[in-house]
């Protein structure tokens, strides 16, 4: 008997050991084509690792109660940091560019809705050890700050709102951005990895009237039965389950043809069982916590990306704020020379020295500066709202909402950057952006998936073992015996000590074989899975392609707004002279003042010229940092200073 268990066992690991050669020398034309390294490139960065916030990482306690227990998340933290009550000053709000950026990793609602995500992911982790189906994690990039757009084609445009998606673990929804991601995590079963511990306990009376008393010797059988069952059972990464059944009974009972009353049984049984083909080993058994340690991976780099897309716009707020500053100083200064030039006007008239349609001229100059003024002290107003609103958690104090805002940095103050070749900026967004690490770690999810669909495609041969054994005890019924003679125990702890005695041995050795016949479905899947991972890899060499893109939109435009600033400042600097030269004229008696107030309105309209041109050119920056993922560097943010809501 046991050589024929022995060589059945032998047979069924060589057929399994053959099986699996076929199957790896069916995937080998398969495999990912590797991809020449570039010549020259940037050194890589190096993997991104991020600590969840303490207030939201999942709670753990070496107390086995807690695990019954419900874990709360404390309510959010909604008062602004007092990092903005440091910068207030004669009731007004004095912010720098570096201060605009610290206060949005303390304050900005888009950060602080993307950390959330985070312990997201850990909780996909802690499930899937347990066996558990990874839920998926947030890849989308919250956008909810108006005033600030992002992207070389839409920058400044209003935030998007709230954006994201849940429905896509691994970087890509069901249909999101052209991809199908339907088979993710499709394969064999996988069992709950967290023993199981089942108890079973009751008493039962029966009372069974009869026809006859010769069954039972009685006119109505009663049965009075206890029962304490208890089952332990656990599986195991390997494909491994393994079980423990162990019952307890009590059974007495008024026929006289009963042998014992009471009887007390006890059984036990050990089983094994192991898959050999389908769910064999850790590769399809522990595929759902390796996509999740990437889905992980993957929320860290998508709350990186979050990073940059918030930093970005808050510059862009930033600069459109000073750019509003300075358009309505520029303005002031405008109106109050046609305030005044109206003034000497009106003077010169009464003198007759000038005739009255130059006053009527000079007092209509003075209404359309009024306008001006007007429009640049509202648009003024509604970008000092638009950084209030970025930078703070809540506007509830009447005083801060209504507090104007002075931006001290000034874009006459502003350096240019010297100009780097267009092939080493596309190799470093081709190394630093995230969507490329996205990308990265979605297709080697894709890559587990894909051997999990083939792994499921092998017939299910299970080998299966148990061991076990019975006990049995209790009193002789003495209207049964006619002697005392017996060889079982009559209490309980002897009965389940002979259970576990191998005085009543119960074992089974055996194989179990389930092919599917045409296997249709997980023919189907794992065809499909392929088709999703090749369908991926020409996603990624898009996105490669859209990056180059980026990279040369963003250096054109930072070119162009370089060429217009120059330009700018040429006409402002001509137009300056020209209105010192009218000035000079006038006050000499040889030119007249709507000849002097025409050359000041250019110079006023040469300086808001140069102002937009500076603010594009700001604008054009930030773009070809976002275009080459070098935000937070060109910044001096580190990623776990957002998750941490805490300045540098």
């Amino acid at each position: 008997m046991i050589a024929c268990l022995s060589r059945s066992s032998i047979l069924a690991w060589l057929l399994y050991a053959l099986l699996i050669s076929a199957q790896a020398q069916q995937e080998t034309p398969n495999a990912p084509t590797p991809q020449p390294a570039p010549a020259a490139s940037p050194t890589p960065p190096a993997p991104l690792s991020v600590r969840t916030p303490p207030n939201l990482a999942i709670p753990h306690s070496h107390n086995p109660i807690k695990a019954y227990a419900p874990s709360l998340v404390p309510k959010p933290n909604l008062a602004n940091s007092p990092r903005l009550q440091q910068l207030m000053r004669d009731g007004k709000l004095y912010i720098s560019l570096q201060d605009a950026i610290a206060l949005a990793l303390e304050n900005n609602l888009d950060l602080a809705i993307a950390r959330y995500n985070l312990p997201i992911a850990d909780t996909d982790i802690l499930r899937t050890k347990a066996g558990g189906f990874f839920r998926g994690v947030n890849t989308g990039v919250v956008q909810g700050t108006p005033g600030g757009g992002v992207g070389g084609f839409g920058a400044g445009a209003p935030g998007a709102g709230a954006g994201g998606t849940t429905g896509g673990a691994g970087g890509a929804g069901a249909g999101a951005s052209g991809l199908v991601q339907s088979t993710l995590g499709i394969g064999t079963n996988v069992s709950s990895y967290d023993p199981i511990l089942t108890a079973i306990t009751g008493l039962e009376h029966q009372s069974l009237p009869l026809s006859n008393l010769q069954l039972y010797g009685v006119p109505e059988l009663q049965n009075n039965t206890g029962q304490v069952n208890l089952n332990y059972s656990q599986a195991f990464p390997t494909g491994t389950s393994l079980s423990l059944e162990v019952d307890n009974n009590r059974n007495t009972t008024n026929s006289i043809f009963q042998g014992l009353t009471p009887q007390l049984g006890t059984y036990y049984r050990f089983t094994v069982q192991q898959q050999l083909l389908a769910g064999f080993g850790t590769g399809p058994n522990l595929r759902y916590l390796r996509i999740a340690k990437n889905n992980k991976k993957i929320s860290d780099i998508a709350f990186k990306t979050q990073v940059i897309a918030t930093m970005t716009q808050i510059a862009n707020i930033y600069w459109d704020l000073v750019s509003a500053y300075q358009e309505e100083k520029v303005n002031e200064q405008s109106f109050a020379f046609a305030q005044q030039n109206f003034e000497n006007a009106k003077k010169q008239l009464q003198l007759e020295a000038i005739p009255a349609m130059d006053v009527m001229r000079a007092e209509a100059e003075v209404s359309r500066r009024d306008q001006d003024l007007t429009v640049a002290k509202t648009n003024l107003q509604l970008q000092e709202s638009l950084i209030k609103n970025a930078l703070t958690k809540n506007l509830d104090d009447p005083t801060l909402e209504s507090m104007p805002v002075v931006p001290t940095d000034r874009l006459d103050q502003i350096e240019m950057i010297p100009e780097k070749p267009t092939q080493d900026l596309i190799a470093q967004a081709l190394l630093d952006r995230p969507e490329l690490s996205e990308s990265d770690i979605d297709l080697q999810n894709r890559e587990i998936t894909r051997k999990a669909a083939t792994n499921a495609l092998l017939p299910v041969l299970t080998l299966v073992g148990f061991y076990g054994g019975t006990g049995l005890a209790g009193d002789l019924n003495p209207f049964y015996y006619t002697t005392n003679s017996t060889l079982l125990p009559s209490n309980w702890w002897g009965g389940f000590q002979d259970a576990f005695n191998n005085s009543s041995p119960d074992y089974f050795v055996g194989l179990n074989l389930n092919i599917p016949i045409r296997n249709r479905v997980a023919k189907a899947d794992q065809y499909r899975s392929e088709l999703e991972y090749r369908q991926a890899q020409m996603r990624e060499q898009q996105l490669k392609k859209q990056i180059r893109i980026e990279v040369r939109n963003a250096e054109y435009a930072l070119e162009q707004g370089r060429a217009r600033v120059q330009a700018a400042q040429k006409g402002r600097d001509l137009a300056e002279k020209t209105f010192t030269i009218m000035q000079k004229e006038q006050s000499l008696g040889a030119g007249s003042n709507f000849q002097t107030l025409t050359a000041q309105r250019d110079l006023a309209l040469a300086e808001l010229d140069l102002v937009n041109a500076s603010t594009a050119y700001q604008k054009s920056r930030l773009e070809l940092q976002r275009a080459t993922g070098t935000t937070l560097e060109e910044n001096g943010i580190q990623v776990q200073n957002a998750v941490d809501g805490t300045a540098p």
